[in-house]
Order: structure tokens, then sequence, then C-alpha cells
């Protein structure tokens, strides 16, 4: 019944669907005959992946940072983009036999007349999302996916009507939402899945989380109650004493006629005082699974886009990244091959490159007098090594004219024609170096590294069109040239694999023919001066341009500096910690396997299952595809039945430390330079956040001792200097108190609290 950012009641659509019905009223007490009647006929085979669209539209809008993605003509589209491609993404992983998407409308619902007060606090529709959803609609029309809603419903009662009709046919469903609602629907055949996280949940996940069945959803939501909503449920219940009171008394109802056995005095009283409260939540928050909906279920197979009607809305709205995807999953439910090369709409106009290798003194004397003249250029380096400290540079590709790029080879196979690699960087220094002519490329911090490496000071960088598409949509799983090609330009670049090839028998870039490498290294050159004006537009609609040429590109050398330069670690200190937690682990295996009473391969998890629930008897938690999870979570809830699970725990983290970092930082350890030289990534956290990779620096623990044991062998690398640790205090909640002005947050700051403490404090309302 909609997340925690839903309003009470969205905006009505401007036109009604092609798939919508109109039934009477409802009355949850005396259900119409017909409505039961609507059964569909065996869907035995099927797959049916239905979507709470309201809560898909919340979590991608406020994902897409409320709206700064745009028309051509100003209008935001960031809900429909990110709603859109996240069903394409259904359509392409899961394949799934039929889509349905469920709307909640406008005006109360029969649960209001149950209880006024039911989803009062909520907001209205920000208006820039509002103006979304007739677009949103449109889309789903155009690709053949039903709209199902109906008055005095909401989305959720048609979301657990499909459910039912599914089970009941003998097709699995999943449940697209973030409602916990829904969890009450779950069966054998139905379960709920999580698109964020791609993950399903079902009965042993749920058991796992709530410590209830399915069945016992609605009642034990009827005695926590929910905030968002206004479902009143009993004071002082909260999650854990509920589980606890419907595994001993197995019902609602049971619980409240044995309410004066329950310990605690004032959650006695609650309960025996608030029954009729605890029963109409219940009421609340139970799903009617007898919507009268009308369902064409053979027109609701994927596959029956209205292509003409799909390219003329994404044109409009600017969707060219996604046209492709469309059409290839168009192509593929078809089963028509040869379709799969069409678009919705094609480039603007043919793509023509002309594409020079220069491998002589004379052309790279003459092309070097060309980039002389030139105020910009766009420049790329391939190498041998995706590590830009162990890479040595194989060419140089420069582009000033969209279409004609220029490719300088100084290493290749044996009888290649090249420049001498030293010849070739004094002949190119000076241009590179010169920061009168503007740079723009491509992940630009790893030429600066490899360049650096070669000698070469890379100045005068203006734009990296891979940050530039991240700051214009952080979500995208990929800021690849070939993404941003396609994404922008429709258009296919030269793969590496089609020059290097792949898997075994994938040779480095030093070793491919020089005729193949030259046209995929000037590509690489050309793509970023044909997509620089188009980013640079995009960047200035969203009001991003002074982020980007202030803060993003001029950072692009400060984390080039500093991959360069790397960290000094004593190896000496982290040879002494693989001793002491070689022999803590040796402690800690003999500890397990006293308690387990038998030798046992601790990093087995089927072992490790089958000694946990099959002989010792623990109760299964959480199941994986392959069985029992023994995962940390599941371990450290076991840990209260059996002195065993912490064991287990304690011996991974010490075994993770172990092969993470001590054992493993000594081998990243640079030959020449003795430091280890991390990737600094400016384009992979959608917060924004930099992180840091090969190692992953950032994620050594910090409060406890292992965690000090490990920092203590990163030392300051030059004498005298020390290093300095610093980080943001709860950045985020700094930032939320700043703009909601909430003055309970504003005053737990100004009094140096510990917010952590204050929030849990009181969501859980109890004392800090």
């Amino acid at each position: 019944m909609g997340g925690a950012d839903q309003p009470a009641h969205p905006a009505p659509a401007a036109s009604p669907p092609a798939q919508a019905f109109s039934p009477a009223p409802p009355d949850c007490n005396e259900r119409a005959p017909d409505a039961l009647a609507l059964r569909p006929p065996s869907l035995a085979g099927w797959t049916v992946y239905v979507v709470d669209a309201h809560s898909l539209i919340f979590q991608v809008f406020h994902a897409m940072s409320g709206g700064d993605l745009t028309t051509p003509r100003g209008e935001p589209v960031s809900a429909v983009y990110g709603f859109t491609r996240d069903l394409i993404q259904i359509i392409e992983r899961k394949q799934p036999t039929a889509l349905l998407c469920a709307f909640d409308m406008s005006g109360p619902t029969f649960r209001h007349e149950l209880y006024e007060m039911y989803k009062a606090d909520r907001s209205e529709m920000p208006e820039a999302l509002s103006a979304q959803i007739p677009k949103i609609r449109s889309v789903l029309e155009a690709m053949a996916i039903p709209i199902l809603e109906s008055p005095g419903f909401e989305a959720d009662d048609v979301l657990a009507t499909v459910a039912r009709m599914c089970d009941e046919a003998g097709a699995r469903c999943q449940i697209v939402t973030g409602d916990k609602d829904c969890r009450q629907l779950i069966t054998e055949r139905v379960s709920v899945y999580n698109i964020r996280k791609d993950e399903v949940y079902d009965a042993a996940a749920l058991y796992g989380d709530w410590g209830v069945t399915p069945s016992q959803v609605v009642d034990f939501q009827a005695l926590v109650g929910d905030k968002i909503d206004n479902v009143p449920g009993v004071p002082l219940i909260g999650p854990k004493l509920a589980k606890e009171l419907l595994e001993k008394y197995g019902t609602l109802e049971n619980v409240l006629d044995h309410a004066d056995e329950v310990p605690g005095a004032k959650r006695r009283q609650n309960l025996i005082d608030h029954r009729e409260a605890a029963l109409m939540s219940r009421k609340l928050v139970e799903l009617d699974r007898n919507v009268p909906i009308a369902l064409d279920w053979e027109a609701a197979r994927v596959g029956g886009f209205h292509e003409a009607r799909l390219a003329e809305l994404f044109r409009d709205y600017g969707f060219r990244g996604l046209a492709d995807r469309v059409m290839a999953v168009a192509a593929a439910g078809a089963a028509k091959p040869q379709a799969a090369a069409r678009r919705l709409f094609p480039a603007e106009t043919e793509w023509r490159a002309d594409y020079t290798i220069v491998d002589t003194l004379e052309e790279l004397a003459l092309l070097v007098s060309q980039l002389e003249q030139q105020a910009q250029i766009s420049i790329d380096t391939e190498t041998t090594d995706v590590s830009p400290r162990h890479a040595e540079i194989v060419g140089y590709s420069f582009a000033w004219k969209p279409g004609q790029a220029f490719y300088v080879p100084v290493r290749g196979p044996a009888g290649s024609r090249l420049i001498d690699p030293r010849h070739a960087a004094d002949a190119v220094r000076p241009v590179l170096e010169n920061p009168a002519i503007s740079k723009i490329g491509q992940n630009l911090k790893y030429d600066m590294v490899v360049l650096r490496s070669a000698g070469i000071e890379l100045r005068g960088v203006v734009f990296d069109t891979m940050v530039a598409d991240y700051l214009i949509d952080s979500g995208e799983r990929t800021h690849n040239i070939d993404h941003l090609a396609q994404k922008y330009l429709c258009h296919d670049t030269i793969k590496i694999t089609d020059v290097i090839g792949a898997g075994k028998q994938q040779l480095r870039m030093d070793q491919a023919p020089v005729e193949k490498v030259g046209p995929y290294a000037a590509e690489d050159a050309d793509v970023p001066l044909r997509l620089m004006p188009i980013l640079e537009q995009r960047l200035s609609d969203d009001g991003l341009v002074e982020l980007n040429k202030n803060i993003e590109v001029p950072l692009i050398e400060v984390l080039a500096d500093l991959e360069h330069r790397g960290v000094s670690v004593d190896v000496l200190r982290l040879r002494e910690l693989s001793a002491e937690y070689g022999e803590r682990l040796q402690r800690l295996k003999a500890a397990i396997e006293e308690l387990a009473g038998r030798p046992i391969n601790i990093d087995s998890p089927k072992q490790l299952a089958e000694l946990l629930f099959t002989e010792l008897k623990l109760p299964v938690l959480k199941r994986t595809k392959t069985g029992p999870s023994t995962d940390a979570s599941v371990l450290e809830e076991l840990a209260a039945l059996h002195p065993l699970p912490a064991k287990i725990v304690e011996y991974r983290q010490y075994a993770k430390l172990l092969g993470t970092y001590i054992d493993a930082l000594p081998e990243l350890i640079h030959p020449e330079t003795g430091r280890v030289h991390a990737s600094l990534n400016q384009v992979v956290a959608a917060t924004g956040r930099l992180s840091s990779s090969n190692p992953n620096l950032q994620n050594i623990p910090v409060r406890s001792r292992e965690g000090r044991e490990i920092r203590s062998a990163f030392r300051a690398g030059e004498p005298g200097w020390v290093l300095l640790a610093a980080d943001y205090s709860q950045i985020e909640l700094r930032v939320l108190a700043h703009y909601s002005g909430d003055a309970r947050l504003v005053e737990a700051f100004a009094n140096d609290e510990d917010v952590h403490r204050l929030v849990a404090s009181q969501v859980n309302g109890v004392a800090m």
C-alpha cells in the first residue's frame, strides 16, 4: 500500500489506458459473484511479473535526484526514464511470459471508510513527478503492458488479485514492489521481487526477517502497526515481541485472548485496551484478493510493442539510449534475429570516420605541427595493462575534428611499423603538457597516470565524457565509451574483444596487429569529441556545468596524483600479522572442530549447513538457491542458541582480513615504487562518494582491534611525515539536518550527541 515517500492519493491519469476497467464500488463483506468467476485459464509454465507502479515510480524518481532529467523542451522525465529502464531490465533479464502494472487511483478506498485517519499524513505528490505519470502510462500503452486499476481499491489489492489468479492457474508470479504489505501474498508460486537488489523474497526469507509465516504477516502488522500509513497497531508491541507472541499463540485472536499472560504490565494492558484497534489494523493491512478486474492474459504476453508509437515517444522524451534496447527485446520476443539491427530511430547522420595510422617520423612531425595549432584536442592512450601504474604505452590517439583521428603506434608485434617509444614521447610531450591546448577524452585519470609514468604531465584537461555522463545519470550501471556511444550517438563502437580476443586466447594490446589496434584506438579519441557537445548541453540543462567545471574535472588530476604516488606499506609488519592471524585461525579451527565433534571444512557452506541444521538441528532461518543459508546474519542469530556459530563468524572475520588485506597487500606492491597503487573511483558510487579498488582501502575496519592492526602497516612515505586520517562525521545526516531544519536533529549535532542512538531510540520508541 505504498512506500514511505508516496502520497495519499496520486494524480489521476490524463486518459484511460487500453487495459483499464471500471468496476462498481467494492463491498468487502459481500463480493459480487461475477468477480470470483474471473479466473484465468491454465497458465502452467507461465512466469508473470506484476509491478507496483507507484512504488517503483517513487523509487526511481528519488534515486534520480527528483527529476533532473528533462526532455528537449525542458519537461521532467527522470521517473519516466528510470521506470522504463527498469521494465526493460525485467524483460531482458527475467524474460517473463507476461508483464503487468498496477496503479493506485485518486480518491478514497474502502480502508478510509474503516478508518478516516488511514494515510492521513501522506504528502501530495511532487509536481515534478505528477507531471510524469501520463507519460509513463503512454509508454506502457506503447509497450502493450496492461495497466490495472480500480476505484475504491489500492494497487496492492490489484497485485493481490493477480497473484491469486496466477497461483490458482499454475503460474509463477513475481510481485515487483518495495511494499512489505505484499509479503502476505507469498506462496509456493508467488514471491516478492526486489528489483534494486535483484533478490526474490520468499517464505524462507520472510521467516529469516520477521520470524513469521506468510499467513501470519497481517497479524504481525496488526500488532506492530505502520506509522507511515497511520495503521495504529498496539503501542509498545514491536517486531521482536510480535514475532514471539505469534510464535507462541499462532494468531492475532489467540494473542489478544491470552493478553493477560504477556509479560510486562504496560504491554499486557495495551493488548487489552487496544484489542479493537488491533483487529481494525488487521483489516487495514489485509489485501483484497478479489478485486473485479478484467484481464486478457494473451494480450498481456510480453513483446507486442507498438514500435512506431514508441519511436515517437522516445524521440519526444530524448530516450535514445533506451530505444535500441527496446528494439532488441522486441526482436528477441518475436524470434526475428534480423530485426535486432533495426533502431526505433536512426542516428541523425551516417557514421563516417577517417582514421590514420601515423607510423613514420615524417608523418609524426606533421601530426604534431597540426596538433600545436589546435585550441582543443581529444586524446587517448592504448596500453598493455588496465592498471595504469603497471601499464606501458602501446600508442597515442588524437582527434580535433569529428570523424577524423590519428593513431601513433609505439609498441606492437615483431615486424610492425612503429615509432620508437622515446622518440614518440618526446614528440608529443610539448602538445600534451601545453595547458593552452585544451584536452578532452574518456577516463582521462587513467591516461594521466600512464603518461606521468612515461615522463609526460598531461595538462589542460577541461572535459571527461565519462565523468560528465556520471553527473548526468549517476544511477547508470556503466559509463564506458561503448555505452555512451550507443546511448547518445546510436553508434556501435569497435569492441576491444574484436582487437585482442577473449578468454585464454586473449592478447595484450601490444601483441595485436597494428592494423586492428589503429581504428579501435582512433575511435576512442573520435567518440569523446562527438559526445562532448551533447553532454555539455545535458549538463547545462541539468544545472551541472559549474559542478563539472569547478569540482569534478579538477578532481581528476588530484586523484591521478594520489594514484600515481600510491601508499607506503610496511611489509615486515604485514608478515608479522600474517603469522599471528594464521595462529589465531588454527586455534579457532581447533575450537570449532571440538564443538562439532569431528573435522570439518569451515570454508564449505554445504558442510557447515549439514553440521548446523542436520546434526545440531538448529533452525533454518534463511534459504538460498542451493540450500539453507549460513551467511553472517544467520550465524549471528544462531549464536544465541549454540556457541559454534559465533566461532564460525569469528573464523570468517579473521580469514577475510588475512586473505583480503594482510596476505594480499604485499602482492600488490609495485616492484619499482615499493608502494600500493589503488584505483580511486570517481564514477562508481551512485551517491557521489569516492571509492577505491585493487585494493579496496576504504573498507579496512577502523574501530576493531584487528582493523587498527592492519592500518598500522600503512606508513608515511617520507621521513618526518605523518598520515592524517580524516572523515566527515555523519555527512548525510548533517546534510539532512541542514536542508530539513529538523529541530531535534540540528540540536543533536549542536550538542555532539550520538545521532545513531538518537534515531534508533526515536524509531523504536525507547529511551536513549
